[in-house]
């Protein structure tokens, strides 16, 4: 499988996700706990179906520590017990943020609550900018159709 566009060799799409990038080391930087940005990520890929993107976090989150038995159950996080409440909050407000035109109201006001008890305000502008930009990926990634399986932890940096 080839993808439809190389966005890697492209110097258009080079600039524009050069400016992605910039936001997302902004959010990697922040005071979002990394565990849970990596879960972010990952279900928001999950959802989205984008196999690139959930390749590149699983691999990436495994090599920084996490644990096979978490990596295995995110798709069904709300039965499992070995996530934080904090991390149930941003899992929530990841899913309905990366679902927002399936519900006619968007985001809860439940969860934006939920994940405010947990949060202090610049975690909330991390998080919220995380969802936007792992929903931008994704949806590169599923439009170009980038193949996944290849990705090796490190390899964009």
């Amino acid at each position: 499988m080839e993808a439809r566009l190389n966005l890697y060799g492209n110097r258009l799409a080079a600039k524009i996700v050069k400016h992605v990038n910039s936001a997302g080391r902004e959010i990697t930087t922040s005071t979002l706990p990394a565990a849970t940005q990596e879960l972010v990520k990952i279900r928001a890929s999950q959802i989205n179906g984008c196999g690139f993107c959930t390749d590149m976090h699983t691999k990436d989150a495994a090599h920084a520590g996490e644990t096979a038995q978490r990596l295995h159950l995110i798709a069904a996080w709300r039965e499992a017990k070995v996530f934080t409440d904090a991390e149930r909050a941003a899992l929530e407000l990841t899913e309905q943020g990366t679902r927002v035109a399936d519900a006619s109201g968007g985001v809860t006001d439940e969860a934006w609550a939920n994940a405010a008890k947990h949060f202090d305000e610049d975690q909330l502008v991390a998080l919220v900018s995380l969802i936007a930009v792992i929903n931008a990926y994704n949806r590169m990634n599923v439009i170009v159709r980038q193949p996944a399986g290849d990705y090796r932890p490190g390899q964009f940096g």
